[in-house]
């Protein structure tokens, strides 16, 4: 049978009936409680030889705020807690990476909320429902490899080398400034060029600097969408010798990882920025932070870390 405490009214009805001189058991029948309750209520309380309903009640607050497990917060531990939070870490890579789930990430929002950490929490969602792409209005080309041509064993994650590319543009009528993004499908690494326009010689510059950027094959094959910029493809697969292919039309979903990091991305330059104002150092400070930063999806170790550990082992 659960157990409810007294209340300040059945306190108050006490100290009453006591000063009638009610017995213990006359007590706990009008208030419909336990003899042993009202009985332990009474001793844990007595002051003076009298009982006191006001005084009772300030003990039991005061016990009642000691109860429970005593928090793991220090004031060390939520200044780590809120650098990493100044870093873009979310509370559930912070208690991954750096904890090692010894709290639970919901309790860093707690202490968010209750002001132990003071830190804003944002709650604006990076993607804002769905988004309707503008029609193509730079001319149309023909599509290489389509997507259902690509081997199973991209969709699979299991193996390094597959990539995804897209575009990230400036508002309209802000530039013509925009940055190539790509991310590897297994280590979720991420690598951004910029570019002065969205022209296929600039996407082909782009793509030469990423190839260059690693190892030979560490690139085997790009997955892009159909967008006017990258009808160098021809160019790319000749050069390289490796497969571009082409996702179905409005289907990001099959570009998932350039998407989401696109996402992350946007946290630094942010929407209706002027992308050709955006430099080199800008773009490594943004590119650091996402490629150091801990991800559930591989067991909280960094994008770079596997990188590293696949770039190990090729042949």
């Amino acid at each position: 049978m659960s157990y409810n405490q007294l209340t300040l009214t059945e306190r108050a009805r006490t100290e009453v009936l006591r000063q009638e001189n009610y017995s213990l058991i006359s007590i706990a029948r009008k208030l419909k409680r336990s003899v042993y309750t009202i009985s332990r209520e009474i001793s844990r309380n007595n002051v003076n030889q009298s009982y006191q309903a006001e005084t009772a009640q300030k003990n039991y607050e005061i016990k009642r705020k000691l109860c429970g497990r005593p928090t793991r917060f220090t004031p060390e531990l939520g200044n780590i807690i809120k650098y990493y939070l100044e870093c873009h870490w979310s509370p559930e890579q912070i208690v991954g990476r750096l904890l090692q789930n010894q709290i639970c990430f919901k309790t860093i929002y707690r202490w968010i909320n209750s002001n132990m950490i003071s830190f804003e929490l944002i709650s604006c969602l990076r993607q804002k429902g769905k988004r309707q792409r503008p029609k193509e209005t730079r001319g149309k080309f023909n599509i290489g490899r389509p997507i259902s041509q690509r081997p199973k064993e991209v969709k699979k994650r299991n193996a390094f080398g597959h990539w995804e590319a897209d575009t990230i543009v400036s508002s309209r009528g802000k530039s013509k400034g925009c940055i190539a993004t790509f991310a590897e499908r297994k280590s979720r690494y991420y690598f951004c060029v910029l570019m002065p326009d969205r022209s296929s010689n600039s996407m082909e510059t782009a793509i030469n600097s990423l190839i260059k950027h690693l190892p030979k094959g560490a690139v085997k094959n790009i997955t892009v969408d159909r967008g006017k910029e990258f009808s160098c493809y021809q160019n790319i697969e000749n050069q390289f010798n490796i497969n571009v292919y082409f996702a179905d039309p409005y289907s990001a979903w099959q570009r998932g990882t350039n998407e989401n990091t696109n996402g992350l991305l946007r946290e630094f330059p942010p929407k209706k920025t002027d992308l050709a104002k955006v430099n080199q150092e800008q773009l490594n400070y943004a590119l650091d932070s996402i490629n150091y930063r801990p991800r559930k999806c591989l067991n909280w170790k960094f994008p770079y870390e596997v990188l590293c550990d696949e770039l190990l082992h090729l042949n």
